[in-house]
């Protein structure tokens, strides 16, 4: 795992898209895993940008999302499917054919999550994986005690997840219980992963996910296991970290990072 914390919100999302800008035009054909919520929102607007100044082309990627309600049609202004073609599909060249996401309308739950999981591996899996992290220090909806080798699957929202999100669906009485998930093995399947965390609100369950122990109630821990895995922060997000100091060596020596060096300076 690689930590690299920069002085701001705008700096750790031009990051962030500068590695995935990188990793499609290596790719033209990449798959990519991706992540909803208020964090990812900059992160698409600067991708979108990208593909305007016609140094991005999407026309060839092929995509995953890592989760979605159930019971929300595609329509549904509160679905991820509507989130995703806001903020980055219809931003972008990307053909709405390659993008997927799991099927919470399904009548046959189960086997949706078969069948998404089957669709990821005729693609060959997952090249890289966006990730956040949520409150409770959950990756897509693994909540706290999902086993960390679960595959695709309807789960159970917490309370806390249910309020933490509860604005962006207009309130408690919109926001659905349940929903679709990539599981936790799902997710390390992934050749790469990227998360991107930022705000102070995360900083304490964020270091308890990359310093803490590997456990099943925080689920994001589970990514200290993959070999390919980048966590990008802010200042804030990366407060409570005790490996500061070492984390800003490596990106300010590594050879890998030199290209990057701007976004140091505040």
């Amino acid at each position: 795992m690689e930590v690299i914390i920069l002085p701001t919100r705008e700096k750790a999302n031009l990051l962030a898209a500068k590695l995935i800008a990188k990793e499609l035009r290596a790719k033209p054909h990449l798959v990519l895993g991706l992540a909803t919520g208020r964090t990812m929102e900059r992160l698409y607007h600067l991708l979108g940008d990208l593909y305007r100044e016609n140094t991005l082309d999407f026309s060839l990627c092929r995509t995953f999302n890592l989760d979605e309600y159930i019971g929300l049609p595609p329509a549904n202004p509160y679905s991820y499917r509507h989130y995703m073609n806001e903020h980055l599909f219809h931003r972008v060249n990307i053909d709405l054919r390659n993008t997927h996401l799991p099927d919470g309308m399904a009548a046959d739950l189960e086997a949706a999550c078969r069948h998404y999981e089957a669709m990821i591996a005729e693609c060959g899996g997952i090249d890289l994986q966006l990730l956040g992290i949520g409150a409770d220090g959950h990756i897509g909806f693994n909540e706290p005690l999902s086993a960390l080798r679960s595959r695709t699957r309807p789960k159970a929202l917490t309370p806390g997840t249910i309020q933490q999100n509860a604005p962006l669906c207009g309130g408690e009485a919109n926001m659905p219980k349940r929903a679709i998930t990539m599981g936790v093995g799902t997710i390390l399947e992934a050749k790469h992963c990227l998360m991107l965390v930022t705000g102070g609100s995360k900083a304490k369950v964020l270091a308890q996910a990359v310093e803490g122990p590997i456990t099943s109630m925080v689920t994001a821990s589970a990514l200290q296991l993959h070999p390919h895995c980048r966590v990008i922060v802010d200042a804030k997000a990366g407060a409570e970290l005790q490996g500061k100091d070492y984390y800003n060596w490596i990106f300010r020596n590594e050879p890998e990072w030199a290209e990057y060096q701007e976004l140091w300076e505040e």
